[in-house]
């Protein structure tokens, strides 16, 4: 049976849904409306576009499995050089939720190296539970032991749920996870809630540019796994004198195998701050014209102590690294100011800093698309405007030192 039918008996071959199928998986014949299910990617564009309830997605049939072995929420608790990401503190905050409605305890998973003293870091965030692999080999993230590590816990322990932060390490590491462990997986996620009736994690993420939120659940396996876009929800609280169980996971030597090794670790030259921390982001994009332009974004943000940023067309012209990408395939940032400069503002863009509290756009186009999200435009040339705000912000600051 296939997974998404044509209701003959109601379609009245209008065609909408072949318009707003992504894949030209949809076409007319005889009349009536035609599924290329090789082509279907499930994503429920035509169901919501149908007016006339011609097109069901069936659920698939099969014989339910047990997963009653499988039990509580797990973070996969980031660090760098034995210092907690603040990725894994949001992880925390909306594990909680999680964990709460489905009764389960909130555990965080810590794999490293001399990081005994970062388990109440986690504790007091909300951890009822840290599982703590310290082994010299750990020390710096690699894929291969880092998953097979991973693999092994779940095996032990068999979480329901399994969440990671979309960063470089979570993006690398999550897939070997779930592969090796045959699990599903939802990347980037923006927001994460039960299904009441059957406790399955709904998982949801934007897609084709953020024009859709696909809403995606993992029904036929555990755990059930996802990565979370940093910065999109809250950190847990801290609670003072919050305490929590650890269990220090023993581990074979054949799992901390790897084929590669670490040489040498070069950080990136900036003089600014790490934009995926930074409460203030100055931003550049086309409009700066060729990369030397960009010092009139890095003057300004080093008065405002800010972090600097680039749409995809700065990135791509090779004007800034990647690092400072922000957008679908960047980095979402939620700052409280963020300044776009020269950014004309397209969807892409939009998805990685639209829950900025304060957004300031300059461009010389006045129907630019960001002005349509910014709370306060300036339309004009931004090589007068950029210098002008840096010298005023320089004497205000002075001023109030």
């Amino acid at each position: 049976m296939d997974p998404i039918c044509i209701v003959k008996h109601r379609c009245v071959g209008c065609g909408l849904c072949g318009k707003v199928c992504p894949f030209a998986a949809l076409t007319l014949k005889e009349g009536l409306a035609l599924i290329d299910v090789d082509k279907c990617n499930l994503c429920g564009a035509c169901v919501e576009a149908c007016r006339y309830d011609a097109i069901e997605i069936r659920q698939a049939s099969g014989a339910l499995q047990d997963f009653s072995d499988y039990h509580g929420v797990w973070v996969f608790a980031e660090q760098k050089n034995g210092i907690i990401q603040t990725i894994a503190y949001e992880l925390l905050g909306e594990g909680r939720k999680l964990a709460d409605t489905l009764k389960m305890p909130l555990c965080a998973v810590l794999i490293g190296h001399d990081i005994q003293k970062q388990v109440a870091a986690l504790t007091s965030r909300g951890a009822d539970r840290v599982y703590l692999v310290d082994r010299a080999e750990l020390a710096y993230f690699q894929d291969e032991p880092y998953a097979k590590v991973l693999c092994e816990l779940v095996h032990r322990h068999k979480p329901a749920i399994l969440l990671y932060g979309a960063t470089s390490i979570g993006r690398s590491l999550a897939p070997r996870v779930a592969v090796a462990i045959d699990a599903g997986l939802t990347a980037d996620c923006t927001g994460l809630s039960i299904i009441p009736e059957t406790g399955n994690l709904l998982q949801t993420r934007p897609t084709f540019g953020g024009n859709i939120m696909a809403s995606i659940i993992s029904s036929d396996n555990r755990p059930q796994m996802a990565t979370v876009r940093h910065k999109v929800m809250k950190e847990a609280v801290v609670v003072e004198g919050r305490n929590g169980e650890v269990v220090v996971e023993q581990i074979a030597d054949a799992l901390l195998h790897s084929r590669t090794r670490r040489l040498r670790f070069e950080p990136e030259q900036e003089t600014t701050m790490n934009i995926a921390e930074a409460n203030i982001i100055v931003s550049g994009g086309r409009g700066l014209q060729e990369p030397k332009n960009f010092r009139l974004i890095r003057d300004l943000a080093e008065v405002l102590g800010a972090g600097v940023g680039s749409s995809r067309a700065a990135v791509d012209a090779g004007w800034i690294p990647y690092s400072h990408q922000v957008g679908q395939t960047g980095k979402t940032v939620c700052p409280k100011i963020y300044f776009a400069c020269g950014i004309s503002g397209q969807i892409q863009h939009l998805a990685g800093m639209s829950s900025s509290d304060l957004i300031i756009a300059i461009n010389k186009d006045k129907d630019a698309p960001i002005f349509k999200v910014a709370n306060y435009g300036l339309v004009g040339d931004l090589f007068v405007i950029l210098p002008l705000l840096t010298q005023e912000f320089k004497k205000v600051l002075k001023s109030s030192e």
